[in-house]
C-alpha cells in the first residue's frame, strides 16, 4: 500500500485542501488571528505609544489623528486606538468563551438525548425546544439588569470590574447552547447505528467509554463549524447589551460601550463612532465567512 497516498486522502489532508478553495474563509481568518493578537499585545502598544488607555486629559478632547494618537483621543481625551484594542480583547473573548461554554452545554444536551434516546431525548428536547421558544434579545435585556446585590453575591464579587465580563459570558452560554444540542442529537442519532460503536458495545464497553471516546470525536468537526458561526452572534448581542448600558461597564472598555459613549458625539467627531462600529461589522462578517468555509471543508459530500 502506496503510505503518501493514504496521508494525501486522509480526512484531515481533504478538507483542508477544500477549505483552501475558500478565499474569503482564508483571508477572514487572517484578519482575525491579525486583530486577535493585536489585542493581545495591547498593553505593548501602548508603551510603544507612551499612552495609557485609562488616562483623562480634558485638555486634548476629540483630538485629530497624529503620531501620538494614530486614531485621535476620546471626550475624555484618552487614546482611541489602544483604547479600541482593549475593547477588542473584551468582545474578542467574551464572543469565543462564551460560544465554547455554550457549545460545551448543547454537546453535552445532545450527546445523550441523541445516545439514550426515549424519554431522556422527550424531556430534553422539549427543554430545548422551550429555550428556543423564549424572545431572545427581551430575555437577555432582563437577566443583564438583575442586581447583583439581591442574589447574596459577596460585595467584592458585585463590585469587581469583571463581573460585567463573566456575567455576560454566563447568560449567552445559558441560552445559547440550543443550536448545538440539535446538531450534536442529530449526529448522534446516526453515528450510535455505526459498525464501530455496535462493536464497542458487543465488547461491553460503558456507556461514557462509548459516548466520549467513540461518537464524540466524530462530533469535533460540526461542533467546530457550530462555534465558529455563533461567536458573531455572541459578540453581536454583547454590543447590543453594552450600547444599551448592561452588558460591559466603564472604565472597562468594549466596542459596545464605546458606541454608546460616541452616540451622543456623532455629529462633532462621527468617527468615535465608526472606528468600534467597524471593528465589530469586520469581525462579524469574518467568523460568519470562515464559519460557512469550514462547514464547506468538513462536508465529506464536497468534492476535493
Amino acid at each position: 500500500m502506496n503510505t503518501n497516498k493514504v496521508r494525501s486522502n486522509s480526512p484531515f489532508l481533504l478538507a483542508m485542501r477544500r477549505f483552501k478553495r475558500h478565499k474569503l474563509a482564508i483571508a477572514s481568518l487572517a484578519l482575525l488571528l491579525t486583530m486577535i493578537a493585536m489585542v493581545i499585545l495591547a498593553p505593548l502598544f501602548e508603551q510603544l505609544l507612551g499612552v495609557d488607555a485609562n488616562h483623562v486629559d480634558l485638555f486634548n478632547q476629540k483630538s485629530a489623528p497624529s503620531a501620538e494618537h494614530p486614531f485621535g483621543t476620546d471626550e475624555l481625551g484618552r487614546d482611541v486606538l489602544v483604547r479600541l484594542m482593549y475593547g477588542g480583547r473584551i468582545s474578542l473573548f467574551t464572543g469565543l468563551i462564551a460560544a465554547l461554554a455554550a457549545a460545551t452545554i448543547g454537546t453535552v444536551v445532545g450527546l445523550f438525548a441523541g445516545y439514550f434516546g426515549g424519554r431522556l431525548d422527550a424531556l430534553l428536547m422539549r427543554f430545548t425546544d422551550s429555550v428556543i421558544a423564549l424572545p431572545l434579545l427581551p430575555l437577555l435585556i432582563v437577566l443583564a439588569a438583575i442586581d447583583l446585590n439581591k442574589l447574596g453575591l459577596p460585595a467584592s464579587v458585585v463590585e469587581s470590574e469583571m463581573v460585567s465580563f463573566y456575567r455576560i459570558i454566563i447568560i449567552v452560554a445559558l441560552v445559547g447552547w440550543t443550536t448545538v444540542a440539535r446538531l450534536v442529537r442529530g449526529a448522534t442519532l446516526s453515528l450510535k447505528q455505526r459498525e464501530f460503536v455496535m462493536a464497542a458495545e458487543g465488547v461491553g464497553a460503558s456507556h461514557m467509554h462509548i459516548m466520549f471516546k467513540h461518537i464524540f470525536p466524530n462530533l469535533i468537526s460540526p461542533i467546530i463549524v457550530a462555534v465558529t458561526l455563533s461567536v458573531g452572534n455572541v459578540i453581536l448581542l454583547e454590543s447590543v447589551l453594552s450600547f444599551m448600558g448592561l452588558g460591559i461597564q466603564p472604565p472597562m472598555p468594549s466596542w459596545g460601550n464605546m458606541l454608546t459613549n460616541a452616540q451622543e458625539l456623532i455629529w462633532d467627531a462621527p468617527m468615535l463612532a465608526v472606528y468600534p462600529g467597524l471593528l465589530i461589522f469586520v469581525t462579524v462578517i469574518s467568523f460568519n465567512f470562515l464559519g460557512d468555509g469550514l462547514q464547506d471543508a468538513f462536508d465529506p459530500k464536497a468534492e476535493v
